[in-house]
């Protein structure tokens, strides 16, 4: 999307909401302009941005990973990636693929469990293969502070379906109450 798109949508923000502007290997200026342009609340770096970089614009930032990729398909590598970036609002977990996200594919979730077992975790965002049929299962295995779908609520490629995001949603707010309900 342009900035100026961005810009338009950031006006119709409500209260309590928080915009979120996603970047992949964008450069310095690019997201400068972003920052000055559109004033998000969160910057999620998603490609193969530094600690420095992603901590460089003092903004909160979350920091996505693409569990599976090259030196991030062990638990404890995992978890060492993660702490690299020890200052981020949140890690995001999303599965390895070519590109950068929307591949709809899944990942193992037991992955993560050094990262959710670790005292200096950051909140755990789980994305990847997200479907109103997997979201109960990867809620179960990880307790994320929240997910992130995006291809498995598209009636078509990146047209996404209202009737899909309700059923997925009221997926999460089921899954939600059994957890709370053994808790």
């Amino acid at each position: 999307m342009s900035v100026a798109q961005a810009r338009s949508l950031r006006r119709c923000a409500p209260a309590f909401v928080d915009v979120v502007a996603l970047l992949v290997n964008a450069g310095s200026r690019d997201v400068q302009n972003i920052i000055d342009q559109v004033d998000p609340d969160l910057l999620q770096f998603h490609g193969d941005e530094s600690p420095e970089f992603c901590s460089g614009f003092g903004r909160r930032y979350i920091r996505a990973f693409r569990v599976g990729a090259p030196g991030l398909s062990k638990p404890e590598d995992i978890l060492a990636q993660c702490r690299a970036y020890g200052d981020a609002a949140g890690w995001l977990f999303d599965s390895y693929s070519s590109g950068y996200g929307g591949s709809g594919r899944t990942f193992d979730a037991s992955l993560l469990r050094a990262v959710l077992d670790s005292p200096d975790s950051r909140p755990v965002i789980l994305a990847g293969g997200l479907t109103i049929d997997t979201v109960e299962a990867a809620l179960d295995a990880a307790h994320p502070f929240a997910v992130d779908v995006s291809s498995g609520v598209e009636s078509t490629p990146g047209v996404k379906s209202p009737k899909k995001i309700a059923a997925f949603l009221q997926a999460v707010r089921e899954a939600d109450k059994r957890l709370f309900d053994k808790a």
